[in-house]
């Protein structure tokens, strides 16, 4: 708040009396409205300090790249959610973020964790390989490689990348990805496709987005997402057809 007036816990993200509110410090009427974009101002809040042109470049193209997915889990929810209760438009929503999770929106996070790891190793092929091993041992997958659908090449992962590099990103998160893919697919003994999830962990990690926080950026981008899915849904209504075909899909029995 814009005191301590408890004595105790303090936040500094934002405050407010009777006449201004600052957000990180800055006054929200003069400095923000009107005067940042709202990722810009979403990395500051969150962050604390003045994203960079680098940074914003990135989390725009990550924001986009991962807003829209089609007709998945949260977005058939989402609209199954606002068939049984237009009133909630923001039920509705709550109900389709809570299905955002590692199936449909990835693993980012658990990707940049990794990555992480490996760019702050002294010896990162060591690293890399005792990541795959480790998830091996417990036989789970590692994240980031591997689709359902692009089994060859997931096209958002070149493009994601390059935006990266062109925004002037320092580069070792890319490369320990890279090394990331080429050991597990050494370990593996065949290639896997590296996701769209280990190109999100990767270039948010340049972007110095902890990986702590990438989900919360999947999250909003996906949020995004579901407005316009619910827009259309009031518009041009498809629960009901959803509803049928599961009814249809679905047998009963006892």
């Amino acid at each position: 708040m814009s005191a301590n007036r408890s004595g105790g816990a303090t936040t500094a993200i934002c405050g407010y009396d009777a006449d201004d509110i600052s957000v990180r410090g800055r006054n929200l009427v003069n400095d923000l409205i009107g005067q940042r974009s709202f990722t810009q101002a979403f990395l500051l809040q969150a962050l604390g300090t003045e994203p960079s042109e680098m940074q914003v470049k990135i989390v725009d193209a990550v924001l986009v790249t991962i807003m829209e997915h089609g007709l998945v889990p949260s977005a058939i929810v989402t609209r199954l959610t606002h068939y049984g209760a237009p009133e909630s438009f923001q039920g509705a929503i709550a109900a389709g973020l809570l299905g955002v999770g590692d199936r449909y929106a990835g693993t980012a996070s658990e990707c940049g964790e990794i990555l992480e790891r490996i760019a702050a190793a002294k010896d990162g092929a060591r690293q890399a390989l005792d990541e795959v091993r480790a998830y091996r041992a417990r036989k789970r997958p590692v994240p980031g490689f591997g689709h359902p659908i692009h089994h060859s090449l997931d096209p958002r992962v070149a493009r994601l990348l390059a935006v990266c590099e062109e925004a002037g990103a320092e580069g070792s998160h890319i490369a320990a990805m890279k090394l990331l893919e080429t050991t597990l697919s050494q370990e593996l003994g065949k290639q896997l496709v590296t996701n769209i999830s280990a190109a999100i962990g990767a270039v948010l990690a340049e972007a110095g987005v902890p990986s702590k926080m990438m989900r919360g950026v999947v999250l909003t981008a996906r949020c995004a997402g579901l407005v316009g899915h619910l827009f259309e849904e009031i518009q041009n209504p498809v629960a009901h057809s959803m509803w049928e075909g599961a009814q249809e899909s679905v047998s009963y029995e006892p």
